[in-house]
Order: structure tokens, then C-alpha cells, then sequence
């Protein structure tokens, strides 16, 4: 039945070549349209898991909480410290710039010259709470005595360490930032950090201040930035494949087909995303560019098919149609894998991950038309003379006597210790990668490297400050009216003494800390009464003053919060935290009051990596599930099964194991490179195995038709998992550290694969033909043949 399809499919398609090839280069030039309108799209929420308990909690109290997309500035004075006239007349400068950047929450802005930071005094008249900088004061009548004097407030409000650095070198501004202005346009990311350079660091910076800008908006501007780069290293990974693809064929047209062919699936892969409204996602910048090598691959494999045919004498009609039918079934089984696969990635419940499986869904989608059926319809226009298929034949020849080495896996008893070795190297893989880490494993943005202006800056914000750029908010949630409650004060005071001792908390800040503050204050700052308060009245009273706090409750206590500034947010250390407060709210109860998980840019990243680590297993079994059906639909024999799928298990094991040495977690954006490694995978075992059967379905003996399957496709199998080694490695040298990371983990991941393919399988197929023979021939039908 799949041959009748095929042939009608075929004859249909080249009786109307000129149709067909019209209607495909008119779609494109409809596409370039839409195609040239796409731009970045980065975005803040399109990171939150939706439904998640940590976001859930984060959705509810985030305008009541810190906003976990907070922009942090810090002056830093190149010579002596902050306190001098200079140096405060450029931090109000500073801060007056910040306030009136678009998209900042003006009340969410805080810094030495702000009204939300005061210091609480005990006068004669009572408790009073001052400015820090009283409003009298402008950088213009700034003193030496009225400097001392807000040096010393900054000293009693306890602001060292929060607004000023230990060393008191610098000084803090923070702000929070809104995703839609009042008119409702959206924060455009990389317009956004050009304007945090222009307005902040180009006209504030200078010999004699450092400009520090660290937060989810700087870090994701340059990474979009950073991102632009990626075309550099397309073009040369281009260019590269291109000069391959001609060494091996020696042919302009044939160089230049598969790599049109490719870039036109491209092109209508970023025409269909800008007709859905999507943008481009710079932390998925890669994808389209990894799809496009499945495309080459798929178009290296149509070449060599066809070279090989017009090797034996055959037109390039003939060679072309051949082609066509012996190639779109094993082709589209591979691309319907590869389709699967980048589907599940939807599974994960993250905004940005899953318009990334569409993106990816849709690249792979669209090259079953343009390499297996615009490839080889356009193949057949062209005409080669007789003299090159002879050459052609020579070079085939040539080229296929390293190969008989190889071929000597399909003697028994070679193919029984390949397929130990295997299991061995199986069973250690597996072993090896058990500990492997979800989530980023770097301190700053592991996106980008180390010595990056953004890490760099983050490095120096976080050692000069208790308050890290990066904290967890734990809730406590209460009945309304609960301000005259004494045990939830008690209670969330124990969980914040407890958590100080956690590895990789900095400090704590909370409700209950500020009413010890508060009840130390209206006892003449006696330490002995830095307690919560078990007077109702008196803590009723202490609530008051604490609510005109931001970040630290509601109004009527029904929500009081407390944060965890912490060293960094790698994945250990999040873990850490996390397990610690889920272990203090599993041993310790107080009646009518819960502990919910998670607010703070912590929180989303913890949620981020628990949705990961969730949908991993169960998105990887669908991948796997996948692949054995339509193994089985294909070939109708268990055989296949496990041949095709064990060498790719195998594969997948040993890249974590490379990821795990690597140091690379799996996050958002590494885990569409292992999917895609499945999807090479599986390329190679399908276009190697359908040979094989072809040969069984001859007639040929199990050994004989894996030599004669190696020496036909294992050429342009080894040729093309080398060539996309190549080009990937190149994008080590990127700027954007993630970038390399996935350059080497692809190009393990093409050579390992590719390995797998030409030795695992092979003797899987002769050990599993030995073990269980064959009671009847294989079908024509099932091998599906030319």
C-alpha cells in the first residue's frame, strides 16, 4: 500500500514539475514577506510555568511583593568612596534617571535619595521615621557636615550592605519594571537595553564613576545581542557545508540544491511564525539553525542517492524519481520523529518553551516538502553527461574501500562483542549521568560567559551587598484581620532563625524582623527588645508601622512574606533552599496559617527547573514511544525496533554524561538539543536500516545486506554527521557562552550518533537475526524499495 501511494505520489509530482516547483517558489516569495517582519521577542512572563504552585503564589501577592523583574543600578565611585559631594550629587542624578525610564514602577524605585528609605529615630516626642535624605537637601547644598550626616543615618537604618557596599565605595538604585506601559505596548527587551546603555551607562559613566546595571532586562538584552552573533556562525557553518557537499559530489548544482532547498523551508518556517504572531525568542535564536542541519542532512542523503543512481548509468529523471520513491518514506518517518519529538516539548508548561516547539514543529514539518519532494523534482530538471557519472562511479568507489573495514561488523562473532561493548558502554552512561543537575550550574547569567560586562557587574553587585541579585519570598498566609495574630509573628520568626543557617542564603528579611526592629526602636533601641512582641495591642500597633513597607505584607496580615537573598541562583543552591523550607513546613505547624512556595526571581527559576525535571522522563518516554510505533508501522518486526532505538538510547545516555563533565544543566535551552540528537539519531538508523531490508527483501543473507547497506548509505551517513560536527563546533567561539555550550553538545552529539549508527546497529541487526531467525522472507513492501 505505501509503494502504490508512493509511485502515484511520484508520478504525480514530476508529470507536473513545472507546477509543483511553481507553486513552492511563489509560496516562498509570499513567506519572504512575512519572513523579513520577524523580529526578537523576549519577555518576562513568557518565562513564568503557568500554573505552577511557586507562580501561582507569585501571581497573587506580586503587587504586594518585591517584582521579581527588577532592574538594580549601582554608582561606584573608581577613587575613595561614595561619601563625598560628587559622589551623592551623581547618584541623584542617577536615580532621577531611572524614575523616568519607561516601563519603571515609580513607587517601586528606591535608593539613598528616594522618600521610601528612612530611618527610624526614638525622640522625645516618640517613634519618628526620617527620610534618609531629608527633601531639604539637593545635591547642590550638599555639605561635609550634611554628608556625615546621612553617612551616619545610612549607618543606624541599617541601609550598609542594602543600599550603600560593605566597603562604601557604591551606592544601590532599584526599580521595578512593568511588561506594558499605561498604553498597553509591550517592553521590547533589546530596544530596552540600548536605552539602559544610552541613558544610564554612556551618559553616567565616566573616569571617575562605574555604571553597574544588572537584572532580568539588562541580562536578556544582551543575550539578545549576543544572539545576533548566531547568523555569523550560520553563515559559516553555510559555507562550510557547502564546500563539503561539493567535495563530495563535485557538482555546483548539486552543492547548491540541498542548501536552497533548506533555507526555503527556513524561510517559510519564519514567514508561518510571524503570521502567528510569534517573535524569535533569543534563548531560541538556535533552533531554527539546528533545524535547518536536520535539512542538510536530509539533503545530503538525496544527493548521494542520486549520484550513486546516475553512477549506474541512470538519467537524471531516472536517478531523480528513483530517489524520490526510495527516500520520502524513510525520509518522513525520520522528520514525523523528529516532528514528535520537538512536540513534546509543549509538554512543559512554559510560554517560551512551547512557542519554541512550535518553532521547531513547524522547520521540521516543512522540510518533508522542500527535501523530499521539492529536492528531487528539482534534481530532475537538471542534465549531467556521461563522463560524470563515470567519475562519479570512481570516486564512489574510491570512497567506499574504508568502508569494507567497517562492513566486517556483520561477522557473527564481531557483531556479538559490538553489542557487549555496547551494553557496557550503556550500563556506564547511565551510571555516569545519574547526578546530572536541572538548571543552570554558574553563578549570573550562565547564558553568557564569565568574563562578560553583565557577569562581571553581577559578580561585583553581589559580593559588596547582603542583598543578593537574587532572592526566593517564602508566603505566610493567615485569616484576614490577622494583625493582632502573636503566633503568626512567632512562627515566622522561627523559619527566618531557621533559614539564616541554610547554605547559600546571604540574609533574610522579613515581617517578623521588622517588628523586632520596630519593637527595639520604641524601646530606645534597647537590643534586649529587638523580639516580636507577644502584647497584641503592642504588635497590632508595630503591623501599622511595618505596613507602609513595601514587600512585606498585606494591610490586614493576611499575607506576611519573608525573603531569602541568596549567594546565587545555580541549581544546588536553589535545591538547598527550597528542600529547607519544604522540611521546616513538613515538621512545623501553627493552626490557620500556611506556607506557600515561592515568590522573587528565585522562585520563578526554582519553578522553571521543577517543570523541567518534571516533564524531562515523561517527554523523552513520548519521544521514545514514538519512535518504536513508527518503527514498528514501518518494518512490522520487533527486530527493527530494537535495532533502531537501542543505539539512540545509548546516544542519549552518553550526552548527559557529556553534559554532566561539561558542566552544562539541563535548562530551556539545552533540552531541545538533546531532542534534536534523537532526531539525527533516528535519520541515520532509518536510512541505514530501510538498505538493509531492501537487501533482506532481495534475498541477500543478513551479512551480505549490511555490507551492501553500509557501502550505499554509510558514506553519506559519515559525510554529513562530520560536516554539521564541523559547523556547530565553530559556534565555540560565540560570545554567548550557552552558544558554545550548544555547539560542542551538538557536535558530540552528531559524532556520537553517528557511531551508534554504523556499528551498534548494524550488529544489533546480525545478533538479533542469529537469535531469533526469520520464518519468512522480507516483503518488497515492507523494505520500502525504489
Amino acid at each position: 500500500m505505501l509503494n502504490t501511494f508512493v509511485r502515484k505520489l511520484e508520478a504525480f509530482c514530476f508529470a507536473r514539475r513545472a507546477w509543483v516547483l511553481g507553486i513552492i517558489a511563489a509560496y516562498t516569495a509570499v513567506m519572504a514577506v512575512f519572513a523579513l517582519q520577524l523580529r526578537m521577542d523576549a519577555g518576562f512572563e513568557k518565562q513564568l510555568p503557568t500554573g505552577h504552585e511557586y507562580i501561582q503564589t507569585f501571581q497573587k501577592y506580586r503587587d504586594d511583593l518585591f517584582g521579581a523583574n527588577r532592574l538594580t543600578v549601582v554608582v561606584k565611585a573608581r577613587h575613595g568612596t561614595i561619601w563625598t559631594k560628587p559622589g551623592l550629587a551623581r547618584l541623584y542624578q542617577v536615580t532621577q534617571a531611572v524614575s523616568f525610564l519607561p516601563y519603571v514602577d515609580k513607587l517601586g524605585v528606591q535608593s539613598m535619595w528616594t522618600p521610601n528609605s528612612f530611618v527610624n529615630q526614638v525622640t522625645e516626642e516618640g517613634f519618628r521615621a526620617d527620610p534618609l535624605i531629608s527633601g531639604t537637601v539637593t545635591p547642590e547644598n550638599l555639605t561635609p557636615e550634611i554628608i556625615a550626616g546621612i553617612q551616619r543615618a545610612t549607618n543606624q537604618g541599617g541601609f550598609v550592605g542594602t543600599l550603600v557596599s560593605h566597603d562604601q565605595t557604591s551606592a544601590m538604585i532599584t526599580a521595578e519594571l512593568n511588561e506594558q506601559d499605561a498604553s498597553g505596548k509591550k517592553l521590547d527587551y533589546m530596544a530596552y537595553n540600548r536605552l539602559l546603555e544610552q541613558q544610564l551607562r554612556d551618559k553616567f559613566e565616566d573616569g571617575n564613576f562605574e555604571i553597574q546595571i544588572v537584572g532580568f532586562a539588562k541580562q536578556i538584552g544582551d543575550i539578545a545581542q549576543g544572539a545576533t552573533s548566531v547568523l555569523e556562525f550560520c553563515v559559516i557553518a553555510l559555507l562550510l557545508t557547502a564546500l563539503a557537499v561539493y567535495w563530495y559530489c563535485h557538482s555546483v548544482r548539486f552543492t547548491v540544491l540541498p542548501v536552497v532547498c533548506s533555507l526555503t523551508s527556513l524561510v517559510w518556517q519564519f514567514g508561518t511564525l510571524r503570521l502567528l504572531g510569534f517573535g524569535l525568542d533569543p534563548l531560541a535564536v538556535l533552533v531554527p539553525f539546528l533545524v535547518f542541519s536536520i535539512g542538510v542532512s536530509h539533503g545530503v542523503q538525496q544527493i548521494n542517492f542520486i549520484v550513486r543512481e546516475l553512477a549506474h548509468g541512470a538519467s537524471s529523471d531516472v536517478a531523480a524519481r528513483r530517489s524520490f520513491s526510495g527516500l520520502l518514506i524513510p525520509g518522513t518517518l525520520a522528520l514525523v520523529t523528529a516532528f514528535v519529538s520537538f512536540a513534546t516539548l509543549a509538554l512543559i508548561p512554559i510560554p517560551m518553551v512551547r512557542e519554541l516547539a512550535i518553532t521547531a514543529s513547524l522547520g521540521v514539518g516543512y522540510k518533508i516538502i522542500t527535501n523530499l519532494i521539492m529536492l528531487p523534482v528539482a534534481a530532475s530538471c537538471f542534465q549531467f553527461t556521461q563522463a560524470y557519472a563515470e567519475r562519479a562511479m570512481l570516486k564512489r568507489e574510491r570512497r567506499a574501500n574504508w568502508l569494507r573495514v567497517l562492513t566486517r561488523v556483520a561477522v557473527p562473532r564481531n557483531a556479538v562483542v559490538v553489542v557487549m561493548v555496547v551494553c557496557a558502554v550503556l550500563g556506564l552512561a547511565v551510571w555516569q549521568s545519574r547526578d546530572r543537575l536541572i538548571g543552570t550550574l554558574q553563578p549570573g547569567a550562565p547564558e553568557l560567559r564569565p568574563e562578560a560586562r553583565f557577569n562581571r557587574d553581577a559578580v561585583a553587585v553581589a559580593h559588596g551587598y547582603d542583598v543578593g541579585l537574587d532572592w526566593l519570598t517564602v508566603v505566610f498566609e493567615a485569616p484576614a484581620e490577622s494583625c493582632e495574630n502573636v503566633a503568626l509573628g512567632t512562627f515566622e520568626d522561627a523559619f527566618a532563625w531557621r533559614m539564616q543557617h541554610v547554605p547559600g542564603v546571604v540574609s533574610v528579611t522579613s515581617y517578623a524582623g521588622m517588628l523586632r526592629t520596630y519593637n527595639a526602636g520604641y524601646n530606645e533601641g534597647n537590643p534586649k527588645m529587638s523580639v516580636v512582641p507577644i502584647d497584641a495591642g503592642n504588635y497590632s500597633g508595630l503591623s501599622g508601622e511595618v505596613g507602609r513597607l513595601r514587600g512585606y505584607m498585606r494591610k490586614d496580615c493576611s499575607m506576611t512574606a519573608v525573603h531569602l537573598f541568596l549567594a546565587d541562583h545555580k541549581a544546588s543552591t536553589l535545591n538547598g533552599v527550597i528542600d529547607a523550607v519544604r522540611e521546616f513546613r513538613a515538621t512545623h505547624r501553627e493552626p490557620g496559617i500556611t506556607i506557600r512556595l515561592a515568590a522573587g526571581n528565585g522562585g520563578v527559576l526554582a519553578a522553571t527547573n521543577d517543570e523541567v525535571h518534571k516533564s524531562e522522563l515523561p517527554m523523552m518516554l513520548y519521544v521514545y514511544a514514538a519512535i518504536i510505533i513508527l518503527v514498528f508501522l514501518a518494518y512490522r518486526d520487533f527486530r527493527a525496533v530494537i535495532a533502531c532505538c537501542l543505539p539512540l538510547t545509548v546516544g542519549t545516555f552518553i550526552g548527559y554524561w557529556f553534559m554532566k563533565d561539561l558542566q552544562i544543566g539541563l535548562t530551556v535551552a539545552t533540552l531541545p538539543v538533546m531532542v534534536l540528537a534523537v532526531g539525527i539519531g533516528v535519520d541515520y538508523a532509518f536510512y541505514i536500516y530501510n538498505r538493509l531490508q531492501w537487501h533482506l527483501a532481495a534475498g541477500e543473507p543478513i551479512g551480505r545486506a549490511i555490507e551492501h547497506a553500509i557501502l550505499e548509505v554509510g558514506m553519506a551517513t559519515v559525510f554529513t554527521a562530520i560536516t554539521l560536527a564541523i559547523g556547530v563546533a565553530t559556534w565555540s567561539f560565540s560570545t554567548l557562552k550557552f552558544q558554545a555550550d550548544m555547539g560542542k553538545l551538538l557536535a558530540f552529539m552528531f559524532m556520537v550518533n553517528l557511531v551508534m549508527a554504523m556499528t551498534a546497529l548494524p550488529a544489533l541487526a546480525v545478533v538479533l537475526e542469529k537469535l531469533f531467525p526469520r520464518r519468512k522472507a522480507v516483503r518488497a513492501s515492507s523494505a520500502l524499495s525504489h
